[in-house]
């Protein structure tokens, strides 16, 4: 029975209470697509397996979308698991595999080298799973988790949240066949992720996007790189070659004094600027033989829960992800090739 069927079983008073009752019941009528959907509003039950710097924002950010039903969050770190759990008003679990007893689908914001073996058994035991990313630590891991979401009918997602992010949305539909693109991603140490290089920690949202937008194979990588606070890259240069000629210059540093976040792409007769930093974008065209500058419309929403909402959605309606799995192996493939040409630039130069 719908909200709407539901209201229409109500008996009808009399007097002025009726004519009231009345005029509920024709806006209802008249809106009936719209109060069905909120009658209707399924909840998916969901955990979030670690809750450090990025794991704690997806359990807050969870705790407010009315499509879930946050159950409960895990972490190793007993202490502080049970203070946001206690916060958020839910369970602590120690043990992850507990908490897939009880939920739907969890996310996994784990240590990169946790990622296969928590997706593993998420999917396993029959949970959709959204991992943050990069996926998995190799191709052999990332392959085994798509296949096994596909035998086992379930979502899997990776947490590229930039496709999300409003600024590179709203340029989207815009960009046809670019020609060139540069992007910086740069940020001060963050004393986290360092079990991965700077490639697999920041560039692999620039790659994921640009393999988003340009659609082509890459035929050269050109790539330098070097480790100053940690044994693996800290900073990193890429040019990449497209099959469509289309050419992107990559640049991603963990030691900046400053975070800058900027994607500049060139089409035929425009030029867009993207800076997700302070969530803008510029484009310049060409108009009677004069730059034009447009500034484009930026929606407010925050990424996080719109990427939080896009799983949710895919789980409720059954349908793939914005992010699959499958995207974020061909990310990870191409991050490979690139740590690789950085390995023996290093070795070449030391």
């Amino acid at each position: 029975m719908t909200f709407v069927d539901r209201f229409d079983t109500i008996p009808l008073p009399t007097g002025r209470q009726a004519q009231r009752t009345q005029k509920v019941k024709k806006i209802i009528a008249e809106n009936a697509e719209i109060f069905t959907k909120m009658g209707n509003i399924k909840k998916i039950s969901i955990g979030v397996i670690g809750v450090g710097h990025l794991g704690e924002k997806h359990a807050q950010t969870l705790a407010k979308i009315d499509q879930a039903h946050l159950v409960g969050v895990c972490d190793t770190d007993e202490i502080k698991g049970c203070k946001i759990a206690n916060t958020l008003g839910v369970a602590f679990f120690k043990d992850y595999r507990l908490l897939l007893d009880k939920v739907q689908a969890v996310i996994i914001a784990v240590p990169t080298k946790e990622h296969y073996s928590i997706a593993h058994q998420t999917l396993k035991q029959g949970c959709h799973a959204l991992i943050e990313k990069p996926i998995t630590n190799n191709l052999k891991q990332a392959e085994e988790l798509i296949r096994l979401s596909k035998r086992k009918h379930l979502i899997l997602q990776v947490g590229h949240i930039e496709r999300f992010n409003n600024a590179f949305k709203a340029v989207c539909d815009i960009v046809k066949e670019p020609k060139f693109i540069e992007c910086h991603r740069l940020s001060p140490f963050p004393a986290r992720s360092l079990d991965i290089g700077v490639v697999a920690d920041l560039m692999i949202h620039d790659i994921d996007l640009i393999l988003d937008l340009v659609k082509s194979e890459v035929t050269y990588i050109d790539a330098v790189g070097i480790n100053v606070l940690t044994p693996l890259e800290d900073i990193a240069n890429v040019r990449l070659r497209f099959k469509n000629g289309c050419i992107a210059n990559l640049t991603a540093s963990r030691i900046s004094d400053e975070a800058m976040r900027k994607f500049r792409i060139f089409l035929k007769n425009a030029y867009i600027s993207v800076d997700y930093k302070n969530n803008r974008a510029t484009m310049y065209r060409k108009e009677d033989n004069k730059i034009v500058r447009e500034e484009i419309s930026i929606d407010e929403k925050s990424p996080l829960q719109d990427e939080l909402e896009a799983f949710l959605e895919s789980i409720i309606q059954n349908k793939p992800p914005l992010v699959s799995g499958q995207e974020a192996k061909q990310a990870l493939d191409l991050a490979i090739k690139i740590q690789e040409k950085i390995s023996d630039y290093i070795k070449t130069n030391r």
